[in-house]
């Protein structure tokens, strides 16, 4: 009689061979307790080792893989997700940190994708960094405008073609370029009090404060395609155009001439000496008395080396910048500067 393995060493009865994974470790069926998983995975592994010499060295081993593969599957979350819903397990559609569904199911619910389609869309989004909805439109699983839908369905918001609407020229002219392009948002008109947002993303709350503040009321977004987005900041908000620091050109004269003021203006005054602490009059003083010091010592140099050699070489006494000099600073550092 042949050996059963599942049978004979793990008392498995007659079935399926090999046994599905929660049958293999002797589990419930869709069993979700990672610990509980594991530990019989440990005794059922502890015990098919006592089969490991002999003649049994082989067929033990072979389950052992098997026993180490059930667990590794079912207690990853994804691959056991997997192998659950291809043995009948229904799960609830994931949805969104709005409660609306993923996008993803969406496009599944619509026939434009499939299971296989989102595992290899996540991946390709998790290696290059992307949204689930470019990583799709990359892959050419649907297009921009399909995708986009199913995103404002992800996030609850309406979806909208640009080339159907026509912007207020008095909405656009109160957001600059530089905001429309750093968020990648184009304002549209105001609507009941509400202002409409045509948007590529989720805004953030600090967008969301910062409209708010330039229009007094609240906004509202909707979802339309990146490169939609794109080519109307391009066509409305050509280079120039709705700059926030844009000036006429006689206003910026007007600003510029009746804002120019004299360079020394800003110049900090220097103190008098009696409005100066005990302690930078002392300061004063000190290096009062080093300039003349300095003064002092390069006339000498001067006289020495410079103008003796040149001019008085028979002379034995000092010349004049000897003397004119030191006295020149001291009457400079005593009449002009200590009483500045």
């Amino acid at each position: 009689m042949a050996l059963d393995v599942y049978k004979d060493w793990l008392g498995i009865p007659d079935g399926p061979r090999p046994p599905d994974y929660y049958t293999l470790l002797r589990l419930v069926q869709f069993e979700d307790d990672n610990d509980k998983i594991r530990r019989h995975y440990k005794k059922l592994n502890a015990h098919v080792r006592k089969y490991a010499t002999g003649q049994y060295a082989v067929p033990s081993q072979e389950l052992l893989n098997e026993l180490a593969k059930a667990m590794l599957c079912l207690t990853d979350p994804a691959r056991k997700r997997e192998f659950d819903e291809k043995t009948g397990r229904k799960f609830e559609p994931a949805t969104s940190t709005t409660g609306h569904p993923l996008m993803e199911n969406v496009l599944v619910d619509q026939g434009h994708l499939n299971k296989e389609h989102i595992k290899d869309a996540r991946a390709f989004a998790d290696l290059r960094g992307l949204s689930m909805r470019d990583a799709i439109v990359q892959m050419k699983l649907a297009d921009a405008q399909t995708a986009s839908r199913a995103f404002a369905i992800e996030l609850g918001f309406s979806y909208v073609d640009l080339e159907d609407m026509m912007p207020d020229d008095s909405v656009l002219d109160k957001v600059p370029r530089a905001l429309v392009k750093r968020n990648s948002i184009l304002p549209l008109f105001i609507d009941n009090d509400v202002l409409l947002v045509a948007c590529a993303e989720e805004p953030t709350h600090m967008l969301e404060d910062e409209l708010r503040l330039r229009f007094g009321v609240p906004i509202r977004q909707v979802i339309a395609t990146p490169l939609a987005i794109n080519q109307a900041i391009a066509k409305y908000y050509a280079a120039g155009m709705r700059d926030e620091t844009a000036q006429k050109p006689a206003d910026a004269a007007t600003t510029q001439k009746t804002t120019k003021l004299p360079k020394n203006l800003n110049r900090k005054p220097r103190k008098r000496t009696t409005q100066l602490t005990s302690e930078e009059q002392q300061q004063g003083k000190l290096l009062g008395i080093v300039i003349i010091c300095w003064t002092t010592i390069a006339s000498i140099l001067i006289d020495q080396f410079l103008l003796k050699p040149l001019f008085f070489q028979n002379w034995s006494f000092v010349t004049l910048t000897t003397l004119i000099l030191p006295l020149l600073a001291v009457w400079y550092v005593v009449r002009v500067y200590w009483k500045s």
